[in-house]
């Protein structure tokens, strides 16, 4: 009775190469080009479809700048920027079938959250225990959205003090995202934009452009990065494909046509390289095993 009801929810599915959703960060100060970059990407990363692009608005209606790109859709967020007004935007999205959200910026969620927690009468300690799930809520949504995410953060530039010739002076020391500062582990790809628009990537997990001299974020971009997430494939799926390359070459190919995943598990081809070399020089060899001279 009871049991049977409830094991219908249990379902074997088959296994299929889930295509990978991509969620970045754009960050960079006011007027750097963040928006105009996550539109290009998107654009990329749509094959030039923007219809299928939403892009949720916390800048006062800034997001309609670009119009003269095509037409990606607006979504006007008002204040309050509560984490789950945002939350609740991305599932508008979602439901509207969009392929990719741009949130222009999640820092207005942050500064949500400080005032927030300012506000608050006693500990300001163990206040952040009230922050903090929302915070994680907002960033989880983010993170399963069955979308593309790019979101853009402001960053303000920090200063120290320091002494110079017996006054103390206010020296930069770069810039700090309007976020909570562990945010960026969470994307693949964060891109630091700076005022000429320029774009260096300070974390990369795809290595498609990490140490790579800056550019300017086009289009094309995008379609990189659409590409590496179809073409992502788990680690365990890749070392299967190892097992069964049966000459140096298919282990070469594959080893380059995933050259980020690739790198993760070098060992794993450097040993299956050495066994295809021992096999091959067995079967050059005399015969019996033995290997052929090397003698110069």
């Amino acid at each position: 009775g009871v049991w049977l009801k409830n094991s219908k929810k249990m379902q074997l599915k088959k296994s299929e190469r889930s295509k990978a959703k991509i969620k970045m960060a754009l960050q960079g100060p006011s007027g750097s080009g963040k928006s105009m970059s996550a539109i290009l990407l998107a654009q990329g990363i749509t094959n030039g479809n923007l219809s299928k692009v939403a892009l949720i608005d916390s800048e006062n209606g800034s997001g309609n700048l670009y119009a003269h790109l095509g037409s990606y859709n607006v979504l006007n967020l008002e204040a309050p920027h509560s984490p789950e007004r945002y939350i609740e935007a991305i599932e508008v999205c979602e439901k509207a079938g969009m392929e990719v959200i741009i949130i222009d910026s999640i820092s207005h969620a942050w500064d949500y959250l400080i005032d927030y927690h300012s506000s608050l009468p006693g500990n300001s300690f163990t206040n952040w225990a009230k922050i903090t799930p929302r915070q994680k809520a907002f960033v989880d949504k983010i993170l399963q959205c069955n979308a593309h995410v790019i979101c853009t953060m402001r960053v303000k530039q920090d200063y120290v003090l320091s002494e110079k010739n017996g006054k103390m002076v206010p020296e930069k020391v770069g810039l700090k995202a309007i976020q909570r500062d562990e945010i960026s582990y969470e994307f693949t790809i964060v891109f630091d934009i700076d005022s000429k628009h320029f774009a260096t990537a300070s974390k990369d997990r795809t290595l498609l452009y990490e140490g790579k001299p800056q550019f300017l974020i086009n289009a094309n971009t995008g379609s990189k990065i659409l590409q590496w997430c179809n073409s992502t494939l788990t680690v365990a799926q890749l070392q299967q494909k190892i097992v069964e390359c049966m000459t140096i070459k298919e282990l070469t190919d594959l080893y380059h046509d995933n050259i980020s995943l690739s790198t993760s598990i070098e060992k794993d081809f450097v040993n299956k390289r050495d066994l295809l070399n021992n096999l091959t020089s067995k079967i050059s060899s005399n015969g019996n095993g033995t290997y052929p001279s090397t003698s110069k």
